[in-house]
C-alpha cells in the first residue's frame, strides 16, 4: 500500500511509458511471430517465448547464441513480419483516452521495438503518436539498461529522477529501477503477474491526471 501511495497525488515533471503490455497489448501478435521463428531455428517455444517480451529483437537474437545466423537480418526479419501482423492488438484499457489528457510536452513513450512498428502497432491500437519517442534505433543499449529512459527524460528537459515511468515487463522495470524513477507497473496484459514492490495498476480507467499551476503533473485515483 505504501508504494501505491508513494506514487500517486505526487507530483512529477513528465511520465515515460514503455508501449507493448503498459499502453496496448501485441503480445498475441508478439509471440506468433517469434514462435514461427523459434522453431524455424529449433529453439525451444515453451521456455523462450517467456523472455522476448520487452527486449529489443536483435538482443533476443544474440542471446540465443546460435552458429551461423546472422543476427541483423534476424532481427529485420522479425520486424517486418510483425508490421505485416497487427492482427488483435488492442489498446490497454483507457490508454488512449488517458494519454490524451497528458500534456503533449510532458509525457514520452520508450520502447523496444524499432520506430516502424511502433507506429504501427500505435495506429492499430489507436495510441496517440507522442512528441517524444525513443525506439530501438535510438539507443546503443536495450532495457535491463536505462538509457532509453534517460534519453526520453533529456529530450523533454527534464531529469528522469522527477518521472514517473509506467513499465510492464521484467527487464523494463530493471531499466527504469536503473534510471533512478519512481514506477508504476501495469498488471492486466500478463497471464502470470510480477511480484513486485511497486505501485500496480489494471488500466487507465480509474486514473486521472492533475496539472499542478507550477506545471507539474500527478496521477490521481479517481
Amino acid at each position: 500500500m505504501s508504494a501505491q501511495h508513494s506514487v500517486f497525488n505526487k507530483p512529477y515533471r513528465a511520465f515515460l511509458f514503455d508501449m507493448d503490455g503498459t499502453v496496448l497489448n501485441s503480445i498475441a501478435a508478439a509471440e506468433r511471430i517469434w514462435t514461427t521463428w523459434a522453431l524455424r531455428h529449433g529453439v525451444d517455444v515453451e521456455s523462450f517465448l517467456p523472455t522476448i517480451h520487452g527486449v529489443r529483437a536483435i538482443d533476443t537474437v544474440n542471446r540465443q547464441a546460435l552458429p551461423g545466423v546472422d543476427a541483423e537480418a534476424e532481427a529485420a526479419w522479425i520486424t517486418q513480419a510483425e508490421i505485416d501482423d497487427v492482427e488483435g492488438i488492442v489498446e490497454v484499457a483507457s490508454a488512449a483516452d488517458f494519454l490524451a489528457t497528458l500534456p503533449t510536452s510532458q509525457w514520452a513513450i520508450v520502447t523496444s521495438a524499432p520506430r516502424a512498428l511502433a507506429l504501427r502497432r500505435m495506429a492499430a491500437a489507436g495510441i496517440p503518436e507522442p512528441a517524444v519517442m525513443v525506439t530501438a534505433e535510438d539507443v546503443s543499449a536495450g532495457k535491463p539498461d536505462p538509457a532509453g529512459y534517460r534519453l526520453a527524460a533529456r529530450r523533454l528537459g527534464v531529469e528522469v529522477a522527477d518521472c514517473l515511468i509506467f513499465e510492464d515487463a521484467a527487464v523494463g522495470i530493471l531499466a527504469a529501477e536503473a534510471a533512478g524513477a519512481d514506477l508504476v507497473i501495469i498488471t492486466s496484459t500478463h497471464e502470470h503477474p510480477l511480484e513486485t514492490p511497486h505501485a500496480t495498476m489494471v488500466s487507465y480507467d480509474f486514473v486521472a491526471v492533475q496539472v499542478d499551476p507550477d506545471g507539474q503533473i500527478r496521477l490521481l485515483a479517481s
